[in-house]
């Protein structure tokens, strides 16, 4: 479909409306012109500031779709390994039956959604340099526009393609790598060609960011860090390992770690460990269909009321009794609750509400029901987190371990996130080999719970999803309590859909 990757400048006007509705009003939006939007930087400005707007609109006339949050809950946490929520209804999401359905929307949304943020950066990376305006600004305005383009392709490579180690050494077929404003047949490239675009991207966007000397002005818009965090995790994904520690320590050189009343705080409100995040207050929110009304354990949306999100009871079992974090989560002791379910009794429930006052008083309770994230104002307002210091300092573990750098090394990384934060003040990692290997993704999967990493975590990996019911050691309904090989349902590869295929002769 020609609207993925031509929105049309009329489009990035409106999403600068959103934040300058007086620049609306200069010109009718019939009319608005690449000449008019690129005529000078203050209204290219506007444009980049549509793409951070995009990150946070609903799509496809779903109301579910709300942009970056949908990534995050329907293709990172529901189909993860340690991710529970009671929605038999929702198995072909859960239970990734979906991935090689090329007419359905789940297949077609996260295509259809980051083309959007690639096509109107694109858009400002032809225009920009014959904008009027200082060159400083032009500069970082490509830059911007760069870095959105390279995440987008970093994400849609994790979605739509095989994980590096299935793809003979980037071999196998990458995205449409469309960097310009065509919207003709083009073919795709090969998953090597498609992470050496996104690092291209990233490294002249880098250039661009320093020789603008400008800094940006909330964790909102993207700079330098982000760029340099982007660039982390795709060398992660793409097995470049001494690139992937090289980058995540620059990303996280300027954002220490959060404190551990910030790490109770709610995930919903920017604080120093934060590099870049999404903007959400009531006066730009999606109300029952924001991010935060479908995880954040105090809205009024039914989605949270009715269907709490909770942690893997095996997950959970595995934190230690000193760490912070098991406090985050509702622990069910010896009060009883539904096995079949999780839906806790009269005892379990009391002492949920006694600990959290802030749950809506209609909610329904889970063992194991999760306390991380909050809205700040209802149903659903708050900000939304895309990189922080903390997975930086995993990357940089990971990377360390893969290039069979000194067990010490690795620990060390380990031991600074976990008790040079307090989040464990007694942890100490004295693991090597396989065991030291378990442990980076244990403590991966503990510190980015409910923060869209599950499933992609587990594919970059190679490993299966493995998941039991309350008889099995587990707490996932029967339905949902399925093991998935990294072999099967297409390697968890996403087809491409048939609205692109149907569009574009060169696919056929």
């Amino acid at each position: 479909m020609k609207n993925i990757y031509k929105i049309g400048l009329l489009s990035l006007a409106l999403f600068a409306g959103a934040c300058n509705k007086d620049y609306l009003d200069t010109k009718p939006t019939d009319a608005t012109s690449a000449g008019t939007v690129f005529e000078t930087t203050a209204n290219a400005k506007l444009a980049v500031n549509g793409l951070a707007k995009m990150m946070t609109m609903q799509y496809l006339s779903n109301q579910g779709f709300n942009g970056e949050g949908t990534i995050k809950m329907y293709y990172g946490n529901y189909p993860g390994n340690h991710f529970f929520v009671n929605l038999s209804g929702w198995a072909a999401i859960i239970n990734a039956t979906y991935n090689e359905r090329v007419d359905v929307v789940y297949c077609y949304y996260p295509w259809y959604y980051y083309y959007k943020l690639i096509g109107n950066a694109n858009t400002i990376i032809a225009h920009i340099d014959a904008a009027n305006g200082p060159e400083a600004e032009k500069q970082y305005i490509k830059a911007q526009a760069l870095t959105y383009r390279a995440y987008s392709f970093t994400m849609l490579a994790q979605i739509y393609c095989y994980r590096w180690q299935d793809s003979n050494n980037g071999e196998t077929p990458g995205l449409v790598l469309r960097t310009d404003e065509s919207t003709g047949d083009m073919k795709l490239s090969t998953l090597g060609e498609t992470y050496k675009q996104i690092y291209a991207d990233l490294d002249q966007a880098i250039d661009l960011f320093a020789k603008s000397g400008k800094t940006r002005a909330n964790n909102f818009e993207v700079d330098e860090t982000v760029a340099q965090a982007i660039y982390a995790r795709a060398a992660l994904n793409r097995q470049d390992y001494a690139t992937a520690e090289t980058y995540a320590v620059k990303a996280r050189a300027k954002y220490p770690l959060m404190s551990n009343a910030e790490y109770k705080g709610g995930f919903s409100t920017v604080n120093k460990e934060w590099i870049w995040s999404s903007y959400g207050a009531a006066d730009e929110t999606l109300y029952y269909f924001s991010y935060q009304a479908y995880i954040g354990y105090n809205s009024t949306a039914g989605a949270v009321r009715t269907t709490p999100k909770c942690i893997s009871r095996e997950l959970y079992n595995k934190i230690p009794a000193s760490d912070i974090r098991k406090g985050l989560f509702l622990d069910p002791k010896t009060d009883a609750y539904t096995t079949a379910t999780g839906v806790a009794g009269d005892a379990l429930k009391a002492r949920a509400f006694a600990a959290f006052p802030d749950l809506q008083s209609n909610s329904t309770v889970f063992a194991y029901m999760q306390f991380k994230v909050k809205a700040n104002d209802q149903p659903g307002v708050g900000n939304l987190n895309h990189f922080r210091s903390s997975e930086m300092y995993l990357i940089e573990a990971e990377a360390k371990y893969f290039q069979n750098k000194p067990a010490t090394e690795v620990q060390q990384v380990l031991e600074a996130l976990t008790r040079g934060s307090g989040r464990d003040a007694s942890y100490t990692c004295t693991k090597t080999g396989a065991d030291l290997l378990n442990e980076i993704k244990t403590y991966r999967a503990i510190e980015l719970w409910g923060e869209g990493f599950d499933w992609f975590d587990m594919k970059r990996w190679n490993d299966p999803i493995v998941r039991h019911d309350y008889n099995s050691g587990g707490n996932f309904l029967s339905a949902l309590a399925v093991t998935i090989q990294p072999s099967e349902k297409n390697k968890w590869t996403w087809k491409i859909p048939l609205r692109e295929t149907d569009y574009n002769g060169a696919l056929e």
